[in-house]
């Protein structure tokens, strides 16, 4: 029987939750913000290239912060940059839209900062044998803030005369943010082990043996995750803007959309052994890519919701799996549970890879075709690509990861320590 999650994981969630509450409740409308006030997929789509391009960077440069000094401050940067985004885009209102490139520097940076560290804090709470539970949890908690927070901000931004709305939610968020670097102040603190190697990710990469192979499949398959949501990410709730010309629609959306992924985050997470992983991905990734079809007749708001109910029920199948197993590898043995943040951050260099190759195909919509049949492949495209993740997580679904715990070292790095006084913590 899977174990109960402790108080220190449900912490951890209360911290994802305030975290993504504040994400969905204004970044859900950002492309549409950017958009409205330029006219241009260009403008979306050069914030959301700096946003992963310096998130990623911030990953590898934090490293060596998380390591060997305070992951929980690195936490709390991430809360604080996240808010000073919003503080700029509340004073520079419309004009936004002319520094995309600088606004996405600035919200990478304050992701890159969060997630690198609650990414390793993650890492350390959860076992093998409550890592699915967790991410059962994590997306049913997420969805569940995804239905109400951007549900709320559309129906604020259409009764609200002008920009009032979106400066109402900004706002929202702003303060959200602080109570999710106040909340991170409950998390224990645990000691660091080792120095921060900053060429581990490519000596892993070139190294032959078993081990290295199966690092390289995991790079691929999260390399190709990122694909998909390179584009997914930030287009789908600006193609429901588009459609409908009404951010009321585009909450509605959401809410449709999270509802579902609450009930089959939570259904996959209760009910999804390791033993099944392999077939439960196979089956998310082709279902994935068949709810993009019926795009060829129509994009139409009917269609779009459906493409919401069907990705949000299917796509626990697929994220659950890859999620927990690369986790699995990470705890199996001494030298990966050493090398934990090198190795956080090497999957971290792969979905970002991952995310800026799946604008290209977008890029070159937005230059040389722009049309709605041209937008559709764009979308099949960078959408089919789990599939090729699949094909090369495959065969690491058959290797059976045990959490490392026969070393003193391995144990003493998961020791949870009494918190210290705030100014240290």
């Amino acid at each position: 029987m899977a174990k109960v999650l402790d108080r220190q994981a449900l912490l951890l969630l209360a911290i994802y939750v305030s975290f993504g509450f504040a994400n969905a409740l204004s970044g859900t409308f950002i492309p549409v913000y950017l958009w409205k006030a330029s006219g241009s997929y260009l403008t979306v789509a050069l914030f959301a290239l700096a946003q992963y391009s310096i998130g990623g960077l911030t990953f590898y440069v934090c490293g060596k912060w998380i390591k060997e000094g305070n992951k929980l401050n690195c936490l709390r940067a991430g809360c604080l940059l996240s808010g000073v985004f919003y503080c700029i885009v509340l004073w520079l209102k419309e004009s936004a839209s002319e520094l995309p490139f600088l606004l996405g520097i600035i919200s990478g940076a304050g992701l890159g900062c969060f997630w690198v560290a609650y990414n390793l804090i993650y890492f350390e709470i959860t076992e093998p044998d409550t890592r699915d539970r967790f991410n059962g949890s994590q997306g049913f908690l997420g969805a569940g803030s995804g239905i109400i927070a951007p549900w709320l901000s559309g129906l604020l931004i259409s009764s609200l005369v002008g920009q009032r709305g979106y400066s109402l939610i900004f706002t929202a968020s702003l303060l959200i943010f602080g109570c999710c670097g106040i909340l991170s102040f409950f998390i224990k603190k645990r000691p660091n082990q080792g120095t921060y190697d900053w060429k581990y990710p490519l000596k892993l990469w070139i190294k032959q043996s078993e081990e290295g192979k199966q690092w390289r499949y995991v790079f691929a398959s999260v390399t190709a995750q990122g694909i998909r949501e390179g584009v997914f990410l930030f287009l789908i709730n600006l193609v429901v803007f588009i459609a409908t010309n009404n951010e009321a629609k585009v909450g509605t959306y959401t809410l449709v959309s999270s509802l579902t992924s609450l009930v089959s985050f939570w259904a996959v997470g209760r009910f999804l052994k390791p033993s099944y992983r392999k077939h439960a991905m196979l089956i998310g990734v082709i279902c994935l890519t068949l709810v993009i079809v019926p795009f060829f007749w129509s994009i139409d708001y009917r269609a779009l919701i459906m493409f919401g109910i069907g990705t949000a029920l299917l796509y626990p199948l697929y994220i659950i799996p890859i999620t927990s197993k690369v986790f699995d590898m990470i705890g199996a043995t001494k030298e990966s549970v050493q090398h934990r943040e090198e190795l956080i951050i090497f999957r971290e260099i792969a979905l970002t890879m991952g995310r800026v190759i799946g604008l290209i195909p977008f890029f070159i919509y937005i230059f040389w075709v722009n049309t709605e049949a041209g937008l559709v492949w764009v979308l099949l495209l960078v959408g089919c690509s789990p599939i090729i993740g699949w094909v090369f997580m495959r065969p690491l679904f058959h290797i059976k990861h045990q959490r490392y715990n026969g070393e003193e070292e391995a144990s003493k790095a998961r020791a949870v320590l009494k918190p210290k006084p705030q100014s240290e913590a």
